[in-house]
């Protein structure tokens, strides 16, 4: 059997302290999976590019304990991983990010999100078209305000407890994997997987993979799936929440589709939202 690709990363950053969570996210991932990373800035026409402002990949390993101190920069490939910085020039950012899609594709996309203000700018049509053509089948919504489940500062990951809506429609069997192969990598002695139902009876019948120190329970509540969700993000306080969404083109129908939507705009916690493609299934394993 062919080795599948390695997974496509792409990081858009502001440079904020929330992209600076984001970017541990996005560089532990490409580091677990053996990936390629872009970190795209896009700056207005009249600011000057700072290469300093860009998060320091070398510092960040080196901090991890991953690179010994004062390594050189081929230490990084070295890893087996693909990191590049990117800058563009323009007066919208968002359009630009897309127009990067289209010269770079990516598998997935490591955002830090702000609620406040909103996500209604990725869907212009213009951008949605090429976002949904070029964007990968995984988008991982970092909010603002949390420390997600990569420490910026060790390198570690911390998947204790995890979320994942179920529904009989998009598909929830790839946000099983999906959970299931964050979790592995994270190697902690326990995980706690909550499979959360809202509606009549007890939802779709998914098989979840069995592992020393995982528990997987299921709970079934009454009211709109979105408003369960959330309640059960706030009540139960996950590392993580994962959820699919219909199609191939996992960030796009994240931010269209009106569950997932909600929920990242009130996630206290990253939101993974992995495509219900075929395509996608096999290559979760490689996560």
């Amino acid at each position: 059997m062919n080795a599948l690709p390695s997974w496509r990363f792409l990081h858009p950053t502001d440079f904020s302290e929330a992209s600076e969570v984001a970017f541990a996210h996005a560089l532990k991932l490409a580091l677990v999976t053996h990936g390629q990373l872009h970190v795209l800035h896009v700056a207005p026409p009249d600011a000057a590019v700072q290469w300093r402002n860009f998060p320091g990949i070398r510092e960040a390993l080196e901090r991890w304990g991953v690179l010994p101190a004062g390594s050189t920069p081929d230490a990084v490939g070295a890893l087996g991983i693909d990191v590049e910085k990117v800058t563009a020039v323009a007066g919208d950012p968002i359009s630009a990010t897309a127009d990067y899609l289209r010269r770079a594709p990516a598998d997935v996309i490591v955002l830090a999100t702000h609620p406040r203000d909103g996500l209604d700018r990725w869907r212009h049509p213009s951008v949605a078209q090429a976002i949904a053509r070029h964007a990968g089948e995984v988008a991982l919504f970092v909010p603002a305000g949390s420390d997600g489940f990569v420490s910026a500062a060790t390198g570690e990951m911390r998947l204790r407890r995890v979320l994942v809506p179920l529904a009989h429609a998009p598909d929830p069997r790839p946000a099983v994997a999906a959970a299931a192969a964050l979790a592995s990598q994270a190697r902690e002695a326990s995980v706690a997987f909550r499979l959360v139902h809202a509606g009549a009876g007890d939802g779709p019948d998914v098989t979840t993979p069995e592992q020393a120190g995982w528990t997987w329970d299921r709970l079934t509540v009454s009211g709109d799936p979105a408003t369960a969700v959330v309640r059960a993000i706030r009540e139960w306080t996950p590392d993580l929440t994962v959820m699919t969404t219909e199609g191939r083109h996992g960030f796009m129908d994240a931010l269209r589709g009106s569950t997932t939507e909600q929920v990242l705009r009130a996630a206290l916690c990253p939101v993974l939202a992995v495509s219900t493609s075929a395509r996608a299934l096999p290559r979760l394993s490689r996560l």
